[in-house]
C-alpha cells in the first residue's frame, strides 16, 4: 500500500511539472522554443524594456531584475548600484594580474582557470545581491595593443591577434562555464572595432584598409566568438572608415556569421546618444536608437537605471517607421536567449545558481592568483646576478615608490589585502624599505612664500610664510613626466578640485584624475607647474591647458600658461641619497619602480611618451652603482623605455604581486612570462591615429627596427636547446626542446612563419602557434604544431576574399620573435592572384597602395568609399583596363580624378570631372573616355580636388 501511494505521488509530481510549466520555464525544451514561447507572452512595452541595460523584473512571468555590465576584466571589478543613484560599487574579491599580465603567461589553460574563478565570484556576488551584480560581464577586452601609448593598454592582451584570440578564448570559456547550454556568466567582448586611442575617441576614425581590417583587427574578435567563449560584442566609441561603430553593420552581418549560437550585442555607455549629440551622425535620438538597433546592437547602455528616455525614443522610432516591431522582436530574441541560458527563466535559477558568496577570495583562488602572478613575471634582462642566493642574502634594501604599495586600477576591484614586495621579501630576509622620494618645498618666487596645505582638508592650499611640514611634499615622478605631490604633514595628495586646490586625496582616482602635475623647468631654474588632472579631449569637449597660479589671497588657482606662477623647488631631503645609503649597507638591493594605474594614461587619456620618470631612472642608476647586487623590478601596465642589469617586469598584479616578485628574485619560481607586445627603444612612434600597421611598421609583424625588447621576449634562469625541426608537406611541425641548464624551468616555444614572396606586403614574421612547457634539467620533449593551409591565407583585395598563394614559407621556431633557434621551409600549393580586371566594378577601397586619402562611409547604413583631396592617390597594381572611366562620385563642390599609368605622375590617360552633388552621401555616376592601353599595368587614380569615390570601372 505504501509503495502504491509513493508511486502515485511521484506520478502526480512529474505530471504537474510536465503539464503545468510553461514552455519557456521547461529546461528540457530546446532553447529556441523557450525563447519563442517567452517572446509571445511579452507585451510590447515589456519587449521595449528588455532593450535597456537595466531590465526591471516581470513578476507575472517570473523573470527577475537583470542588469548588464558587471566589469570582470581580471577578477570582479565593479558594478553600478541601480538602487543607489547608479553609484559604482567595487568588489573586494580575487584581483588577478591586469589583462596584459594574464596574457604574459602564454598559458591558456591557466587563464581558463582564472576565468572560471572570476565567473564563480561573479555568481557569488550575484547570489548575495542580484540587482547589483549582473551575470552579463563586460570582459574580456580583445582590442589589439597596436600602440603602447594607448591609455588603456593594460586592459588588452597583445599586439598579436592569434595570442589575443587564444587568451580571450580561454578566459571567456572560464567565465562561461562548461555546461553545454547554461552560462555561468555571459562574457561580452570589448570594444568592436579598432579601438586603440583615447584622444577624441568619439570623433576619430580608425582607417582600416581591407587587409588590416580582416587579417588583423577582426582576427582578434573572431576566435572567442567562434569558440562560443563569448556571447556578444560591445560596440566601441570610435568610427571605422568614417562610420561610428555604434552603427557598424558588421556587428550583425559579420560577427554573427562566426558562430551558430545567438549573440547579444550591447552598446557602450552613452554611445547611442553620442550619435546625435557629439558625432552629428544622426539628427535626433529616435533616429539614433533605430540605427543602433538595425546595425545589430540589442541593448542600449544609456541613462543609468532610467528607462523612460529610451522607451520614449524607441516608441517614437516605431511611430515614424524608422524601425518595425520585427526589429524589436529580433533584438529581444537575442536578449531572451542569453537570459534563459543564464538561468533566469528556470524556477531554480539554473545549474550555476547554487554558487554562493563563500567562493569569493577563497584560499583556492588566492593560491591560483599567486601562481598566475608568478607565471606572468617576465625576466627582461639578467647579467647573472639573478636569482639571489637566499643563504648569502641576509639583508635587503627595498627602495622605490612601489616597494610597499599596491594599487587598484580603473577596471579592477578593491584589493582585499596587500602582499607588497617589501612584505614578501621580509619573509625571507631582513629588510629596509624606503620609498626613495624627494621631499620638496615649492617656493613662490614672486612672494617668497611656500605652497602649504591646511590641516583642515576642506580648506584651500595656500602659499605660507614658513617651510613647515605642511609646506613639504613628497614628489613621485611616475611616467611621461607626470607627477603626484603628497603632503608630508597629512599624507594627502594635492588635488585640483576643479580649480580650488585642496590636499585631501588618499590616492589618484576617479574619472578625472585630479592629482596629476607636470613640472616645466624654466631658464632661470624655476618651474611652471602644469595641472593635468583632467587633461582630456573626449571629442565632444576639451579642457584647455591649466597652470598653477596664486590669487591675491594666497590660494592656489588655475590659469593660462601666460599667467602661470613660478616656483623654486627646494629639496628638503634627497630620496636617492637615502636609498644609496640603505643599499650600501645591504647584501642586496631591490629597486621597485614603475607606473601608477591612474596616472599618465588611462581611459580618456593616452600617453604622450613611454619614458619612466626621471627620478626613478636616477634611482636605478645610483643604487646599481652603490650595490653591485641590485635587482630592478618594473611594475607597469604598458611598455616603458628603461634598462637595467637585472630587470624583472610585472603588471600591477593584484594582492599577490609581492609574493610573485620575491619568489622570482630568490629563484623559488623560475620566470617564464613572455612579452605580448613590442617594447620600442623610444617614444618616436608614428601618429597614434594611423591604424595601418602595414604602412607605419608598427607591431612585431611589420616593425623592421631593433626593439628595446621584442615580442615574445623573456629570459629564464636555465637554458634551452632546440633540435631537429621537421616540417612535413601537410604542415606538421615538430621540434625537440631540451632543458640544457641546471634548473627546472618553463619555455614558451613559439612558431612563426614568413612568406618569402607575395603579391602584397607580408609581415616580417607572424606567430602561428605556441606552447608553454615545463622541463626538468636535462629533460627533452617533442613539441608539435599543425600549420593548416587556411592559416596562411591573406585577404585578396582584388576579389574581396581569402586566398592562399603558391609560395615558400619560412618556418621559424624559438623562444621569442627575435630568438629564432631552428629554421625550415614549407612549400605551399595555392594560387597566383590573377591580374585585376578593372573592367569590372571595383571598390575604390580595395586599393593596393595609397597616399593621403581618407577611408569613409559610402552611406550611413553600410558600404565604404575613399575620400581624397588634391595630390592624394590610389594605386591598383597588375591591372587590365579598357577605354572608358566610369565612377560613382560624391563631391560637395566638384573636383576631378585622373587616371595615370605606372606612378602618380605617370602618363595621363584621362580625367573624370566629378559633378557637385552638394552632399558627401549623394553620389553621381560620371564617365569619360581614356586612352586605351593593352596589357597589365599599375594604375593610379589621382585626386585633384575633394572627391569621394565609391566604385569605378575602367572598361
Amino acid at each position: 500500500m505504501k509503495r502504491a501511494l509513493l508511486a502515485l505521488a511521484l506520478v502526480v509530481s512529474i505530471s504537474a511539472f510536465t503539464t503545468d510549466a510553461p514552455v519557456y520555464q521547461d529546461p528540457s525544451r530546446p532553447l529556441a522554443e523557450r525563447v519563442e514561447d517567452l517572446l509571445g507572452r511579452l507585451t510590447p512595452d515589456e519587449k521595449i524594456s528588455l532593450l535597456h541595460q537595466s531590465q526591471e523584473a516581470i513578476p507575472r512571468l517570473g523573470l527577475p531584475y537583470h542588469k548588464n555590465g558587471t566589469e570582470a576584466l581580471h577578477g570582479v571589478g565593479w558594478s553600478n548600484d541601480h538602487g543607489d543613484g547608479w553609484k559604482q560599487k567595487f568588489a573586494s574579491g580575487t584581483i588577478f594580474p591586469q589583462a596584459v599580465g594574464l596574457a604574459s603567461t602564454w598559458n591558456p589553460e591557466l587563464i581558463k582557470r582564472v576565468g572560471a574563478a572570476t565567473g564563480d565570484e561573479v555568481r557569488g556576488y550575484a547570489a548575495e545581491n542580484p540587482e547589483l551584480w549582473g551575470t552579463q560581464v563586460w570582459a574580456p577586452v580583445v582590442n589589439l595593443l597596436r600602440d603602447p601609448r594607448w591609455g588603456r593598454n593594460e586592459e588588452g592582451y597583445s599586439e598579436d591577434p592569434l595570442l589575443t584570440g587564444a587568451i580571450s578564448t580561454a578566459y571567456g570559456k572560464g567565465l562561461s562555464g562548461d555546461d553545454p547550454v547554461y552560462l555561468k556568466t555571459a562574457p561580452v567582448l570589448k570594444h568592436y572595432l579598432a579601438n586603440n586611442n583615447e584622444y577624441q575617441r568619439s570623433l576619430t576614425s580608425s582607417n582600416l584598409p581591407p587587409r588590416v581590417k580582416h587579417e588583423y583587427d577582426e582576427a582578434a574578435f573572431k576566435p572567442a566568438i567562434s569558440a562560443d567563449a563569448a556571447t556578444g560584442v560591445m560596440g566601441s566609441y570610435n568610427l571605422v572608415n568614417g562610420r561610428p561603430n555604434t552603427v557598424n553593420p558588421d556587428q550583425d552581418e559579420v560577427v554573427r556569421t562566426w558562430t551558430d549560437k545567438v549573440l547579444y550585442n550591447v552598446s557602450d555607455a552613452w554611445a547611442p546618444q553620442a550619435l546625435y549629440q557629439v558625432e552629428n551622425y544622426h539628427p535626433d535620438e529616435p533616429t539614433s536608437y533605430a540605427a543602433t538597433l538595425k546595425a545589430g546592437q540589442d541593448s542600449f547602455t544609456v541613462d543609468g537605471m532610467d528607462t523612460a528616455p529610451m522607451t520614449a525614443s524607441v516608441k517614437a522610432a516605431l511611430e515614424r517607421g524608422l524601425i518595425t516591431q520585427a526589429d524589436i522582436d529580433t533584438a529581444v530574441r537575442h536578449v531572451l536567449s542569453i537570459r534563459i541560458r543564464l538561468g533566469h527563466a528556470d524556477p531554480g535559477g539554473g545549474p550555476y545558481a547554487k554558487i554562493t558568496k563563500e567562493v569569493v577570495d577563497s584560499p583556492a583562488h588566492r593560491a591560483l592568483n599567486r601562481r598566475t602572478a608568478a607565471e606572468a613575471m617576465v625576466l627582461l634582462r639578467n647579467d647573472g646576478r639573478l636569482p639571489l642566493d637566499q643563504n648569502r642574502t641576509r639583508s635587503v634594501a627595498v627602495v622605490g615608490p612601489l616597494q610597499d604599495k599596491l594599487h587598484r586600477d580603473w577596471y579592477g576591484g578593491a584589493l582585499p589585502y596587500q602582499v607588497t614586495p617589501k612584505r614578501a621579501l621580509a619573509e625571507r630576509a631582513q629588510v629596509t624599505g624606503l620609498d626613495a622620494l624627494d621631499r620638496v618645498a615649492l617656493r613662490h618666487t614672486a612672494t617668497g612664500r611656500y605652497v602649504t596645505a591646511s590641516a583642515d582638508l576642506t580648506q584651500a592650499v595656500t602659499v605660507g610664510a614658513d617651510r613647515t611640514a605642511a609646506a613639504q611634499w613628497d614628489l613621485t615622478d611616475w611616467t611621461g613626466g607626470v607627477s603626484t605631490l603628497r603632503n608630508a604633514a597629512s599624507g594627502k595628495l594635492l588635488t585640483g578640485n576643479w580649480g580650488t586646490f585642496l590636499a585631501n586625496s588618499d590616492e589618484p582616482d576617479g574619472w578625472f584624475v585630479q592629482q596629476q602635475f607636470r613640472f616645466e623647468k624654466q631658464g632661470d631654474g624655476s618651474y611652471l607647474i602644469q595641472y593635468v588632472g583632467y587633461e582630456v579631449n573626449e571629442g565632444w569637449w576639451s579642457i584647455p591647458e591649466h597652470y598653477l597660479t596664486v590669487r591675491a589671497d594666497g590660494t592656489l588657482a588655475m590659469g593660462a600658461k601666460a599667467d602661470a606662477a613660478r616656483f623654486a623647488m627646494e629639496v628638503v631631503s634627497d630620496g636617492v641619497k637615502q636609498a644609496v645609503e640603505a643599499a650600501k649597507g645591504a647584501d642586496a638591493a631591490v629597486v621597485v619602480v614603475g607606473s601608477h594605474p591612474f596616472v599618465a594614461g588611462r581611459e580618456i587619456h593616452d600617453r604622450a611618451d613611454l619614458t619612466l620618470g626621471a627620478s626613478q631612472l636616477r634611482l636605478i642608476e645610483a643604487v646599481q652603482r652603490a650595490n653591485p647586487n641590485t635587482v630592478v623590478v618594473l611594475e607597469t601596465g604598458y611598455p616603458v623605455t628603461v634598462t637595467a642589469k637585472a630587470l624583472l617586469w610585472t603588471t600591477h598584479a593584484g594582492p599577490e604581486t609581492g609574493h610573485a616578485v620575491a619568489d622570482a628574485i630568490f629563484g623559488e619560481v623560475n620566470p617564464a612570462g613572455r612579452l605580448t607586445q613590442t617594447w620600442y627603444p623610444s617614444s618616436d612612434l608614428p601618429d597614434i591615429l594611423d591604424y595601418d600597421i602595414t604602412k607605419t611598421g608598427m607591431t612585431y609583424l611589420y616593425h623592421r627596427g631593433d626593439p628595446l625588447y621584442a615580442f615574445g621576449h623573456g629570459l629564464s634562469y636555465t637554458t634551452f636547446g632546440y633540435q631537429g625541426l621537421k616540417v612535413t608537406r601537410d604542415g606538421q611541425v615538430s621540434v625537440r626542446v631540451t632543458n640544457t641548464g641546471s634548473r627546472a624551468g618553463d619555455e614558451v616555444v613559439q612558431l612563426y612563419t614568413h612568406q618569402q614572396r607575395s603579391r602584397v606586403v607580408q609581415p616580417v614574421k607572424q606567430l602561428r602557434g605556441f606552447q608553454r612547457l615545463s622541463l626538468r634539467p636535462g629533460e627533452s620533449r617533442e613539441v608539435r604544431f599543425t600549420l593548416k593551409k587556411e592559416d596562411l591565407a591573406l585577404w585578396d583585395v582584388t576579389r574581396g576574399r581569402w586566398t592562399v598563394e603558391s609560395a615558400t614559407h619560412d618556418v621559424l621556431v624559438g623562444g621569442s620573435s627575435s630568438a629564432i633557434r631552428q629554421r625550415a621551409t614549407l612549400q605551399v600549393a595555392g594560387e597566383r592572384i590573377p591580374p585585376r580586371e578593372l573592367s569590372k566594378p571595383t571598390r575604390a577601397i580595395d586599393f593596393d597602395d595609397y597616399k593621403g586619402v581618407r577611408l569613409v562611409d559610402l552611406s550611413k547604413e553600410r558600404g565604404e568609399a575613399v575620400g581624397g583631396s588634391a595630390g592624394d592617390w590610389l594605386a591598383f597594381k597588375d591591372s587590365r583596363l579598357g577605354s572608358a572611366f566610369t565612377a560613382q562620385l560624391a563631391s560637395v563642390t566638384g573636383g576631378s580624378v585622373e587616371v595615370r599609368l605606372g606612378s602618380p605622375t605617370g602618363r595621363l590617360l584621362g580625367t573624370l570631372e566629378a559633378p557637385a552633388t552638394g552632399d558627401v552621401y549623394t553620389y553621381a555616376t560620371a564617365m569619360t573616355p581614356i586612352t586605351p592601353v593593352r596589357g597589365v599595368h599599375d594604375v593610379y587614380l589621382v585626386f585633384t580636388g575633394d572627391v569621394r569615390v565609391g566604385t569605378f570601372t575602367l572598361a
